[in-house]
Parts: C-alpha cells; structure tokens; sequence
C-alpha cells in the first residue's frame, strides 16, 4: 500500500486525480490526493491554480515532504510542458532537445535532482492535459451533441499524429488551442475531466506512451 501525493496545476487536474486516477488505483492499494500548486497567499487566503514560478511547485513539494515521512508516502506532479516557466530545473539545456518526448524526460530528471527524495515520481505531461482527450475524440459527442461535424474535425487532427502526446505546443496548435477552435464553449475543467473518465484509464494508456509511463512507474512503487 501507498499513499500518492500529487501536486497538480489546475483544477483539471485535481478533478481527473479524483474521478480518473484515484478510483483505478484504489482498488490496487494505491490512495490518491492531490492539490492545486499555490500561487500567492494573502489574509491567511491562499490562492491556487496556474504555475507562473517554479518556486511555487517546489514549495509545496518540500512542504508536503516535511509533513508526511511516512514510508508508505510517495510524490508526484501533474504540469504542463505547454507555458512552462523559464525558471524551471534545467529549462534552457532541456530547450536545446529537439525531441518533445527527450525534452519532457530531461525537465522531469532535473525536477527529480532538484528536489532530491527517493520517492518522489516527476511527471510533465506532453504538452497539456487536452493531449489526453485526444485518445478517443469521439466521447466528446456526449458533452457535444450535434456537433458531428467539429468531432470529424477533432478526428482529422489526430490523424496528423502517431500519438496523442505529440500536437505541438506552439500558442495557435496546442492542444487545448485547437479544441477551442473547434468548440468555442469547450471548458477545461468541467468537460475535460468528464471527457477522460469516459475514454478510461485502459485507453489513455494505450495511446499517450510517455503518461502510461509515468504509470507504470506508480505500479513498480505499489509494488515493492
């Protein structure tokens, strides 16, 4: 048994450790919680969501280290490639790996060195959350209905690409760019949670190579 701590960047992704992640892993004796990195704090208020400084994550990583030291008590984050801030471990020297998937693994090894504890699993994902809906574009009609023609378009830009992971993280193709393009209504934090339950864990896996990674690195945890 292990409890994962993750922190995440937004609410999207706080909903989808909640109602994608945690109900899989927890029949394995795997307990998922998660937070919104924080942000600023002001009156005792803290404000959450959106990661503008690295410092931020890093606090709240080595905040939640300190507090649970339990041997059962593993790390990890959910962030995004996409509008990653400058100032990030190894920011420029992982710029220079022209591969997104080399570029990504490069950021997540400087992240792990920086904060230095043996159960912490890094995890950027390629290059935004919106990657992952593209798995299987069609459970989009449920949040969408009558829009056969957007979801046909949404089927033709993931036939541009082998894999989910790669639509490019320019400001006008990223992925949650393009969805909005299509469906100007599209919110991030109520659909796309929603979207991903309904395409599951087994398919997310099956076409997102480097997030079924990550996973299975929380499997080896579990299972020591």
């Amino acid at each position: 048994m292990i409890r994962l701590h993750a922190v995440v960047e937004g609410q999207t992704e706080e909903t989808f450790v909640n109602t994608v992640l945690a109900p899989e892993f927890g029949p394995r004796s795997v307990f998922i919680d998660s937070h919104c990195v924080t942000t600023g704090r002001e009156n005792s208020r803290a404000y959450r969501g959106g990661l503008k400084k690295y410092q931020h994550l890093k606090t709240d990583l080595t905040r939640w280290m300190k507090q649970d030291r339990q041997p059962e008590a593993w790390f990890t984050t959910i962030i995004d490639l996409y509008a990653l801030p400058d100032d990030f471990p190894g920011f420029e020297d992982c710029a220079r790996r022209g591969n997104p998937t080399d570029r990504v693994e490069c950021l997540e090894q400087r992240l792990a060195e920086d904060l230095a504890h043996r159960q912490f699993i890094p995890y950027i994902q390629l290059h935004e959350f919106e990657a992952l809906l593209f798995s299987d574009v069609s459970q989009f009609e449920i949040d969408f209905p009558g829009n056969a023609v957007a979801i046909e378009q949404l089927k033709q830009i993931r036939k541009q690409f082998s894999n989910p992971e790669e639509i490019d993280d320019s400001p006008e193709k990223a992925p949650s760019k393009r969805i909005l393009k299509i469906l100007s209504d599209y919110e991030k934090a109520l659909a796309g949670p929603a979207i991903a339950k309904r395409i599951g864990l087994p398919a997310l896996r099956r076409e997102c190579p480097h997030f079924n990674r990550w996973i299975e690195k929380i499997e080896t945890a579990a299972a020591r």
